[in-house]
């Protein structure tokens, strides 16, 4: 899961990325709600966490507009900080868009449990099993399957094959491009090299092709996933 952090205290949003990145997220992090915006247009991500004290465009204004209908992360689960304990404030960010909020300061393992039960109600509300030929992947579930002798089976995937799959299939037939399956990985830090996307790539295509599935190479992008022309009996 990609979340996109937006804080304008270094120090508040260092502590809340490493408590984030440590549970699993990919974590990427603005200071600013016009940058936010930018980023939300262009670039996709599961969830955002937003400070409602920005400077300039405050956090309810960024969230009124990431709710606007043209932008591609307008049913983008959004979880707001206050420093204000005021009702009002937390009423008008949830009319706004909000999906929940938490009071500045908090504890890490309940922020963790919000985000957790928003994500699962944004993954419930979409298409629970992705699938191209005779591979499906159940995100509800995480069981990803295959076809072997007319039968499914089980594919047995790493976190990170999971992710270049799942981002390969919610792309498929189009091709996805190697520097995008690295923002999927990783985000923005990039902690994970190029020749690192290749090594998961690598052994997803062995996992792939014994299901009828090729992921092919294109020279000077990146990959697409394709029927082979021989599946597997």
């Amino acid at each position: 899961m990609r979340l996109l952090l937006v804080e304008d205290d270094v120090m508040v949003a260092s502590g809340i990325k490493l408590g984030l990145t440590d549970a699993g997220y990919a974590v990427d992090w603005v200071g600013s709600g016009e940058r936010a915006e930018e980023v939300l247009a262009a670039e996709p991500f599961d969830a955002a966490i937003i400070d409602i004290g920005l400077p300039k465009m405050d956090g309810l204004e960024l969230t009124r507009r990431l709710r606007r209908p043209e932008m591609p992360c307008h049913a983008m689960p959004v979880l707001i900080l206050t420093a204000r304990d005021a009702l009002q404030d937390r009423v008008q960010g949830l009319d706004l868009g909000a999906d929940d909020y938490m009071i500045k300061p908090f504890e890490l393992p309940e922020l963790l449990a919000r985000l957790r039960a928003l994500l699962r109600r944004s993954q419930a509300a979409k298409t629970a099993v992705l699938g191209f030929g005779p591979i499906e992947l159940d995100t509800a579930t995480r069981r990803a399957t295959g076809q072997r002798g007319g039968h499914a089976v089980n594919i047995d995937l790493g976190p990170r094959e999971w992710t270049v799959l799942e981002y390969l299939l919610i792309h498929a037939p189009k091709p996805a491009s190697k520097d995008k399956l690295l923002q999927a990985l990783t985000g923005w830090d990039k902690e994970i090299t190029p020749n690192a996307v290749e090594v998961y790539v690598s052994r997803l295509r062995g996992k792939l092709e014994p299901h009828g599935v090729a992921l092919r190479s294109i020279r000077g992008f990146g990959y697409r996933l394709e029927l082979s022309e021989a599946p597997a009996a």
